[in-house]
């Protein structure tokens, strides 16, 4: 039997899976990850605990599966995207801590481009729109911050790189400085055309070319673990981008294939074969993948807050002490009772990008309770992610017939049901909804001869539950109304309201 051991280092969590040659999950190990929050709409993660958390789980993993090392033929990495790291090369120490995806610090530089007129030569170019949810303004907000870090970066004694270029370049011991095209193109320093670092945007943000990792295929061996830091070495073949390997792990292979991930945030991703198409609704152009020399491009809707809402709910409020009471306590109401929640607090995604939206609960009377308001957390992200599917089918001039869907929160029967509701089309959940790391494991497997095409992991694909969709549609239009009307009361609050920029 040979092994794929999955790393998956997300928001919330770092987490490695293994998975056998035959498909199956074999063991999963988990450790949280501390949101550091320095100030209002800044958020951090400290890049040390980023390592030792993905370090602690893989070896945990592989003691407790008592699999051979040696039988372990692969290792793939997914990562939350955008989220970057500066370091020095001669001591692997960073320099600041690792700025998060969902910080907003760099709002006011990403307005002032906006204001410079390049918005649409970075839309060209990178298929993004100038927003701090992306690693550019990130990097150079580092090198504009921390002594002397801009003349180091100068020096070539700086690299910088997405989370999973950190974790290769440690776990290899400081032999790979490397990234793939799904995660290169999030950085809104990528040409997704050209297939390369963009001069005119290297020089926007004023960060040196050295600093940046090679551009590698998603599929395909890096290099090697070290094993004075791993304690084995295992081949890493594979790094893709979290949202991009879930579209590969729903075996989403076709153009027009389209998934929704449910976690921290929420990213609905469509397949749009090996030609870029460019949104005219709010959406993103990325790069889903490269393989055997062809790249494969995707449209992209982000929401910046889903199951970071119930989180919320959980240690901010204390309406609930787990996750899975947020179910408990929506079912038992049939609605809302007229509240609407939107999330903002860090701002909206697709298809506002407003950074400067921030979260707020409307149609509040006496009657709304804890329960009320769990459950408009869990409409608020099925809102959110219909907002998304009626601009992807626009910008793809075709209706989606039904809706993959995976991540923490699609265990939610309330959840999905509600979003199939909303959308009017079925919506399947896969028998393994880890699918960012299975995605990562698929890659891996192929890079290193697992399996042996595309086709045999579509055939794997299995389902566990379809929701189909039972509200009327025109009570359906009737709530996603309110909704509209609660996410107008949101817009531009931190820029409007006095004192709070």
């Amino acid at each position: 039997m040979k092994y794929i051991i999955a790393l998956d280092q997300g928001t919330t969590s770092s987490r490695a899976i293994i998975f056998d040659d035959q498909m199956n999950l074999v063991i999963k190990e988990n450790a949280e990850l501390r949101q550091i929050y320095p100030h209002a709409g800044w958020v951090e993660h400290d890049p040390d605990r980023i390592l030792s958390s993905i370090l602690e789980v893989m070896e945990i993993a592989i003691e407790k599966s008592k699999i051979n090392p040696a039988d372990i033929v692969g290792l793939g990495i997914t990562n939350q995207r955008e989220t970057v790291v500066v370091w020095d090369k001669n001591t692997g120490k960073p320099v600041y801590n690792a700025i998060v995806w969902q910080c907003r610090r760099t709002a006011d530089r990403c307005e002032e481009l906006h204001q410079m007129g390049v918005a649409e030569m970075i839309k060209e170019k990178t298929g993004l729109l100038p927003d701090a949810y992306f690693s550019a303004s990130k990097i150079e907000w580092i090198l504009d911050h921390v002594d002397g870090a801009r003349q180091q970066a100068e020096n070539g004694t700086l690299l910088a790189g997405t989370i999973d270029t950190f974790l290769m370049w440690h776990l290899s011991g400081g032999q790979i400085h490397a990234t793939d095209y799904s995660n290169a193109s999030r950085t809104m320093l990528y040409n997704i055309r050209t297939l390369d670092w963009d001069a005119d945007l290297l020089k926007l943000f004023r960060i040196p070319r050295q600093m940046l990792p090679a551009v590698l295929p998603s599929s395909g061996v890096f290099g090697r673990t070290s094993k004075a830091v791993c304690g084995y070495e295992i081949p890493i073949a594979s790094a893709a981008g979290d949202q991009q390997a879930a579209l590969f792990g729903q075996a989403c292979f076709q153009t027009g294939d389209a998934k929704n991930t449910y976690g921290t945030g929420c990213f609905m991703l469509m397949n749009t074969g090996e030609k870029p198409v460019f949104s005219a609704s709010g959406l993103l152009t990325t790069i889903a993948w490269g393989i055997g020399g062809k790249i494969t491009y995707a449209l992209e809707g982000s929401i910046f807050i889903a199951g970071a809402a119930i989180q919320w709910l959980r240690d901010e409020l204390g309406i609930i002490k787990k996750a899975s009471e947020c179910d408990e306590l929506a079912e038992s109401v049939k609605d809302t009772n007229g509240a609407y929640f939107v999330p903002a607090f860090v701002g909206l995604g697709t298809p506002y990008w407003d950074m400067y939206a921030r979260g707020t609960i409307t149609g509040l009377t006496r009657g709304v309770n804890k329960a009320h308001i769990a459950r408009a957390a869990l409409e608020a992200i099925a809102y959110q992610s219909y907002d998304v599917l009626k601009c992807m089918e626009e910008d793809a001039g075709c209706k989606i017939s039904r809706l993959k869907v995976d991540g923490g929160a699609s265990v939610s029967n309330v959840l999905m049901q509600f979003q199939a509701d909303l959308l009017g089309v079925p919506v399947a959940r896969p028998q393994i909804i880890e699918t960012t790391a299975m995605g990562a494991a698929y890659l891996a497997g192929l890079g290193t001869g697992v399996w042996s095409s595309m086709d045999e992991i579509s055939a794997s694909w299995k389902t566990d539950r379809i929701f189909n969709a039972a509200m009327p549609p025109q009570e359906a239009e009737r709530r996603y109304a309110g909704w509209t009307q609660a996410v107008k009361r949101s817009l531009g609050w931190a820029r409007d309201v006095e004192g709070d920029k």
